[in-house]
């Protein structure tokens, strides 16, 4: 049973944030993804260049989560990393777990309630947990994951609320942040807040939520960005190692 906090998942993201400046993820959803196309979903991510899978969701449906994981696991060399939405959302065959706490919220329940009741099952089943200070940030349109957390996110243009949260995670002892518009968004997280964050903290920064295109993706890494993730972009339609791709080449390609 591993109890590493900053394990060998840990140590290859920063690997690739230095060699290749920055990382691309590609967030899959358990009730979006049948078990029997997670095969071939896995390899075209990993052929196309992503450095890492997210797996999880604000609102699982469904009860497919072990075999949704136990089949990337199988399909991919890269790391299967949960993106919980709760401690329901835990599979002992993941490789880690961002052990997330919705820092820009009020709500007690994810600041510290499920992280408790999740904790010791992290620990039974030998993830390593990776923390990370989750920052919900307006992107113009009402998002799953704020109505579900019951929290308000901060609003796009007030960038000194984001840099003290981010900086409140450091000083916290948290590995990572990550600034999420959100499932939904029609906004992604600015390049204003994204520079401003980077260049105020020493953590990396991982950026979300309503990046359709690998222009924008591009324009997070070049404002500082650690990781990019997209989701639903690629839910949208099939996933192709082209498509992946185009997404990965635009990250790795980024200049800072």
């Amino acid at each position: 049973m591993s109890r590493d906090f900053q394990g060998k998942v840990y140590r290859y993201l920063l690997s690739v944030q230095e060699r290749k400046g920055a990382g691309y993820l590609v967030l899959l959803d358990p009730d979006r993804l049948r078990p029997e196309e997670a095969l071939e979903v896995g390899q075209a991510c990993e052929e196309g260049g992503a450095d890492a899978l997210l797996v999880g969701s604000s609102l699982l449906l469904g009860d497919t989560l072990d075999q949704v994981v136990c089949a990337l696991k199988e399909a991919v060399r890269i790391p299967v990393i949960l993106f919980p939405g709760g401690a329901d959302q835990l599979s002992a065959d993941a490789d880690a777990v961002l052990f997330l706490s919705l820092i820009s919220g009020r709500n007690p329940e994810l600041l510290i309630g499920q992280q408790v009741r999740a904790a010791p099952r992290i620990r039974a089943f030998g993830l390593e947990p990776i923390s990370t200070a989750y920052i919900l940030v307006e992107g113009g349109a009402l998002t799953t994951v704020e109505y579900i957390s019951n929290t308000r996110p901060i609003p796009r243009d007030k960038v000194d609320v984001a840099m003290a949260h981010a900086l409140a995670a450091e000083y916290l002892g948290m590995r990572m942040v990550y600034l999420e518009a959100g499932s939904g968004a029609r906004l992604s997280v600015s390049e204003e807040m994204v520079r401003e964050v980077t260049g105020y903290i020493r953590l990396p920064v991982i950026v979300g939520g309503g990046i359709r295109d690998p222009e924008t993706a591009r324009r997070k890494v070049e404002a500082g960005a650690s990781f990019v993730v997209t989701g639903n972009v690629l839910e949208d339609g099939t996933i192709t190692p082209g498509r992946v791709r185009a997404f990965a080449e635009a990250v790795h390609g980024g200049e800072r």
